[in-house]
């Protein structure tokens, strides 16, 4: 048993929509489980708020009660002093800390955050969770070069992501994969015609890319159905999209759901169009479902967890709607190839097990605390 520490794990928003959000309260969990004291934190209030429920295990709270200023001179002047007030917030709760104490920066935005407060005495992880190129076309990329230069460790999602940060001249790295938290009620017997996806509808995600591949290969099998749950930026841009390709958009989006067991368990191929990602929660909670999937290859991530044609499902080139088309289709007309496929995936997501994800990290915290 590894001895309990207080561990803050500090993000953009606590209770935003988002991948990164539903991380942050899984590990909450499982770190609390294990015995330690932790405390999520949230720089501001969410933007798209989603209810994850109230833990009592783990404490949450909001360093500001309002959304802070972006950009300008005078907005970025004003987010300074306000910047320097979390940090003295952040500071105090720091100070109460035992001895032993962690605070990992779930995004880099709150990174700054964590850079300005007073970590003295504290093991410090900054973490990326989308991947590198992800990162180097977005301004997360110079933020994470500075605010994270100073931290014990820089955490990539896989130690691909991780190469090409030390490559970019980052000598604090490593690589820290998500945890698998699905476990499945009602498994499909991949007899059902439909292809699903549960997504954020934002271009990022791909949600357009997935409705053109559904226009070349949908009509050729008017039995199949794709349904698209989630809600997002896009959806009534993407719906339109559906309709000038002569598809029924009131079919394939279904809204957002809460029972994630009812939707995956009634489908029999999984679908994962994204334009940039980290390590796919959606795509591991596919593959402990069985599902086969059809995904870009648009992170490190996605090849850790799919072998193409060999476990977990067929990896497209980004971008490469057509073969997409072609993929799902291939999936559609061969039932056995679902099977082999889904039932791999099944078996090579269990090494990612939460005990197994939560063994790491208190590996390497005593590995830091040297």
């Amino acid at each position: 048993m590894a001895e309990p520490r207080d561990i803050f794990i500090v993000c953009n928003a606590v209770d935003e929509l988002g991948g990164l959000q539903q991380w942050a309260h899984d590990v909450s969990g499982l770190f609390t489980d294990r015995g330690h004291r932790v405390t999520l934190i949230g720089v501001e209030p969410a933007d798209v708020h989603r209810d994850y429920g109230d833990d009592a295990r783990f404490k949450k709270l909001t360093l500001h009660d309002h959304h802070l200023p972006r950009k300008g001179w005078f907005r970025t002047r004003r987010r300074a002093s306000q910047q320097a007030e979390g940090a003295r917030r952040l500071s105090a709760l720091f100070r109460e800390a035992r001895p032993g104490a962690v605070v990992i920066a779930a995004q880099v935005w709150a990174g700054e955050w964590v850079a300005a407060a007073d970590t003295t005495g504290m093991v410090t992880i900054g973490m990326s969770h989308e991947s590198f190129e992800a990162s180097k076309n977005s301004s997360r990329y110079n933020r994470a070069r500075i605010y994270y230069e100073g931290l014990d460790i820089h955490l990539a999602l896989t130690e691909t992501d991780a190469d090409s940060w030390a490559r970019a001249g980052m000598t604090n790295v490593g690589a820290m994969p998500n945890p698998l938290m699905t476990v499945p009620e009602t498994l499909p017997t991949l007899e059902e015609k439909t292809v699903v996806t549960l997504r954020r509808i934002s271009h990022d995600k791909g949600i357009d890319m997935l409705v053109e591949a559904w226009a070349q290969v949908g009509p050729l099998y008017p039995d199949w159905r794709l349904k698209i749950f989630g809600s997002g930026p896009d959806e009534e841009a993407f719906r339109a999209l559906a309709r000038e390709l002569g598809l029924d958009d009131t079919q394939i989006f279904q809204g957002q759901t809460d029972d994630k067991d009812a939707a995956l368990s009634a489908a029999s191929i999984y679908a994962l169009p994204s334009r940039e990602e980290g390590f796919p929660i959606a795509l591991m909670e596919a593959m402990a479902y069985g599902l086969p999937t059809v995904a870009f290859d648009c992170a490190p991530g996605v090849t850790e967890l799919i072998e193409d044609d060999v476990s977990g499902g067929l990896v497209v080139t980004p971008g490469n709607v057509p073969g997409m088309a072609a993929a799902l289709e291939r999936l559609i007309k061969d039932h056995d190839l679902r099977v082999r496929l889904g039932e791999a995936g099944q078996r090579s997501v269990q090494r990612y097990s939460p005990d197994h994800i939560i063994d790491r990290w208190e590996a390497l915290f005593a590995l830091l605390e040297r």
